[in-house]
């Protein structure tokens, strides 16, 4: 039922993404409603097919097998066994926030993702209860609507910022300088808003499914304690925020503006859950 939900909020997404496009086209008339149908057909085949891949990269995830990854890939392996799943691709990110992440279109495509400052933290029962975690978005088909609401999110902010550097100032032939106004505050505001819509929900689901795949939850809750700690001392710097909703704590999360638009819930509520569970 949770795949079945989160691929139904995949098309809303991508569909939504392409009216986006044909909608701040059309202030341009037919020729912009066009410019807008490609530029989201364009967007949508990116979004499907590579947001993991920009995922990845804009980490600098390094990717390590069975013969480079050691304890690691031999800890994802024995874990997405447990929660029969195939064998995702490893990568560690050169990051001393530690932190840690899952992607990918579908459980045969997906990858985890952890920082050299997590494995640097954390023991053998707090790191399987993160692993757990990001195996649990995979098997609930997560990651897919995840990259996509932070495609989409980049890409909302980047039309907002489009918006004010180049239509802001003029009053183009057949362009209504208040609807203009409108769409490019919707769409900085809609990027929070997607990315909280998202993901909040789904991380009491995968901690409960975490906690069931490795046996116990105080593994994950002593994790998520430590990786809060320290995001509050280490920032993790990573050069696209609108990814923010794919990690197990939310960077830079601390904030009470930021908090208004989190993507996940408040840490010692998902703690709360975990033990009472």
């Amino acid at each position: 039922m949770t795949a079945f939900v989160n691929n139904f909020k995949t098309a809303i997404l991508l569909g939504g993404l392409m009216g986006l496009f044909i909608a701040v086209g059309s202030m341009w008339g037919q020729q912009g409603m066009i410019t807008g149908l490609l530029l989201g057909g364009m967007m949508n085949v990116v979004a499907w097919f590579f947001s993991d891949k920009i995922a990845i990269a804009s980490m600098q995830g390094r990717e390590v097998t069975a013969e480079t990854g050691g304890d690691l890939y031999r800890m994802v392996d024995e874990l997405r066994r447990r929660a029969d799943l195939p064998m995702p691709r490893v990568y560690i990110c050169p990051h001393e926030a530690p932190n840690a992440f899952a992607t990918g279109r579908s459980p045969r495509k997906a990858a985890v993702a952890v920082t050299q400052g997590l494995l640097r933290v954390l023991d053998r029962d707090e790191l399987e209860g993160v692993i757990a975690h990001e195996l649990a978005h995979i098997k609930n088909r997560d990651t897919l609507t995840s990259c996509i609401a932070a495609t989409i999110s980049g890409v909302l902010a980047f039309i907002a910022q489009w918006g004010m550097l180049f239509g802001g100032g003029q009053n183009r032939e057949g362009a209504n300088p208040l609807a203009m106004f409108l769409t490019l505050i919707l769409a900085a505001v809609g990027a929070a808003l997607i990315k909280a819509a998202i993901s909040r929900s789904r991380e009491y689901v995968a901690d409960a499914h975490a906690a069931r795949i490795v046996g116990s939850p105080r593994g994950l809750v002593s994790a998520l304690q430590k990786i809060e700690m320290y995001a509050q001392r280490i920032p993790l710097v990573q050069p696209n925020p609108a990814q923010n909703n794919l990690f197990i704590i939310e960077p830079f999360g601390g904030n009470a503006a930021i908090r208004l638009f989190a993507t996940h819930p408040p840490t010692e509520s998902r703690i709360r859950a975990l033990m009472n569970g």
